[in-house]
């Protein structure tokens, strides 16, 4: 059983993707379950956690829906305003989705990432982590102290690092990143995704030797039943194909893994966190 863990379905008519513009050309284009099909059957995966891409509840009905006719699909992360008065019945109403999996909380986007330790936040993600609710968090190298100090008020979260945090891999840099998520690998209900690699490097001329040191690092500090594989497909586009952002990982997974330590990183260990059963995988 594979499973990307993340990774992101748009039609940008739809109008609330912000950050994809035409001056970004290989992202401006729809992208559906038809497109990514092929790369899945190529590759052996059998079902994908589609992750918002929007801060609207619109497109997560949206990509709610398109789960409904895309078998492919396990599972939807998606978002709401966690400040909001109505947060706990927008919740409630969302979770009733068969393959409604869990919420993202978009820490990237925030001006001051302080705000994930006011009241509303800390409030919101103490009802997430009390019905074990999966979050994902989106949050940037710069903004996991914040984090770390959300996860002290909230020990109990079930949550997943996007993107590695998205360390400074372009430039080659382990610190303070490594020190920084160390701590938050020191909570044992807190999982990373090794993915969303390949934008944070040079677009143009990345070599696998670029990745290593991140992988081998999150693997070392999360080890290997709380990391998961993540295309972040079609973003990766930006800079890798779906072939070469699985080499990447099988890479510098090898001789660090064994066949069978590897194997949950590509699919058992996003089922545990997702919580997926036999209605979310379809057997």
């Amino acid at each position: 059983m594979y499973i990307d863990a993340h990774q992101h379905y748009w039609k940008i008519e739809r109008d609330d993707y912000g950050w994809i513009t035409p001056e970004i050309p290989v992202l401006f284009r729809d992208y559906l379950p038809a497109d990514l099909e092929p790369e899945l059957q190529k590759h052996g995966v059998s079902h994908t956690i589609v992750v918002q891409a929007a801060p609207t509840v619109e497109e997560t009905e949206y990509i709610l829906e398109l789960s409904e006719k895309a078998d492919s699909v396990a599972g939807v992360v998606g978002w709401l305003d966690l400040a909001s008065p109505s947060f706990q019945a927008e919740f409630e109403r969302l979770s009733k989705h068969p393959k409604f999996t869990g919420l993202r909380v978009m820490i990237q986007e925030m001006a001051d990432p302080g705000v994930l330790l006011t009241r509303p936040y800390i409030e919101a993600l103490s009802y997430l982590a009390e019905r074990d609710v999966p979050v994902d968090l989106l949050v940037l190298d710069h903004q996991l102290p914040q984090l770390i100090a959300m996860l002290k008020q909230v020990p109990g979260l079930r949550g997943v690092i996007d993107h590695l945090a998205k360390p400074p891999i372009a430039s080659g840099s382990l610190e303070p990143w490594r020190s920084r998520m160390a701590e938050v690998a020191g909570h044992p209900g807190i999982y990373c995704k090794l993915s969303g690699m390949v934008t944070e490097a040079d677009p143009q001329g990345w070599t696998q030797e670029d990745f290593t040191a991140y992988i081998h690092a999150v693997l070392e500090l999360f080890g290997p039943e709380r990391v998961m594989f993540g295309s972040d497909w079609p973003v990766c586009l930006m800079a890798a194909t779906y072939d070469e952002v699985i080499e990447i990982l099988r890479n510098a997974l090898q001789g660090r893994l064994s066949a069978e330590e590897m194997e949950p990183v590509f699919g058992a260990n996003a089922a545990r966190f997702y919580k997926l059963d036999q209605q979310h995988l379809g057997k």
